[in-house]
């Protein structure tokens, strides 16, 4: 009877197949969305990090840079 309940209840791991591994096209399609949403997610995290470790540094930061005297 004991083995019944936990059997019944399942878990976290349980529900996880169920939901995504069962289907091989699922657990395909889970795993490339993953990857490009981790991808994303790095790139933003690496991006403001650089930003924030540059300002002042960066080529938008100097005004006098790409900066062409008018022709008047």
């Amino acid at each position: 009877m004991d083995s019944a309940a936990r059997r019944s209840r399942g878990g976290l791991l349980e529900g996880l197949y169920k939901v995504i591994m069962r289907r091989n096209s699922v657990y395909v399609t889970f795993i490339i969305a993953g990857a490009f949403l981790g991808e994303r997610a790095v790139d933003y995290g690496v991006h403001k990090l650089w930003e924030y470790n540059n300002v002042g540094k960066r080529y938008e930061d100097i005004p006098v840079l790409g900066q062409r005297p008018s022709e008047e």
